[in-house]
């Protein structure tokens, strides 16, 4: 079996979440620096992996899959961790449906303000648009901290899954981004838990929002 090939840059959220899952997995994978400051996506190579011209994509013995939640369902089902991915539909489908909801609502949430005070986009300069997108993502973080205490101690219920760590990757990223928030302590204990994780310590996943 080949070593995973895993395209784009450390920097984009997206591409941690492969990269998180991977060391939960424990498999051999290389990383390469792809988007924004390194290797353009723009290019002809690189649209014959993704016609889109976004990270991640991964390169593996099965051929080429773009999708960053995709890629962390293939890699579970892969390599047979139904730990992260439960193989009964009905369990599954609880923990697709938190990284489902990551990847819809909560991240439209959180574009406005993260865009403009993080990524200093013009843009997003606008002080109504970041203001506005604040108040929406802290409404999401909101419906989280009920779910998490109401079936806790993770987002899909008493066990660690995939949903964990495109959610976990999601409130750093609130955490971090210098806006007014809500007073939610059982999303603080939840990333305290998280970030405890050797997996999570590896990648020092909480270096950057």
């Amino acid at each position: 079996m080949g070593i995973l090939r895993v395209l784009g840059r450390v920097s984009s959220i997206n591409v941690r979440k492969v990269l998180w899952t991977c060391e939960e997995l424990g498999i051999d994978y290389v990383q390469e620096d792809w988007g924004a400051e390194f290797a353009s996506t723009r290019t002809p190579e690189f649209l014959t992996f993704n016609p889109n011209g976004l990270v991640p994509v991964i390169e593996s013995d099965d051929g080429i899959l773009w999708e960053s939640n995709t890629i962390c369902r293939y890699l579970a089902s892969k390599y047979d961790r139904s730990d992260l991915l439960p193989s009964n539909p009905w369990s599954r489908a609880l923990v697709e449906r938190w990284m489902d909801w990551q990847a819809t609502e909560l991240n439209g949430a959180w574009r406005g303000a993260f865009l403009g005070l993080v990524r200093r986009m013009s843009a997003y300069a606008d002080p109504l648009v970041i203001a506005a997108s604040a108040r929406d993502w802290n409404g999401k973080m909101e419906i989280l901290e009920k779910q998490i205490i109401l079936a806790g101690p993770f987002v899909a219920g008493k066990t660690f899954t995939l949903a964990d760590i495109v959610l976990g990757l999601s409130v750093n990223r609130w955490l971090s981004t210098p806006i007014e928030r809500s007073n939610l302590p059982a999303i603080v204990d939840y990333f305290e838990r998280l970030s405890t994780r050797p997996a999570f310590k590896r990648g020092a996943y909480d270096a950057m929002p």
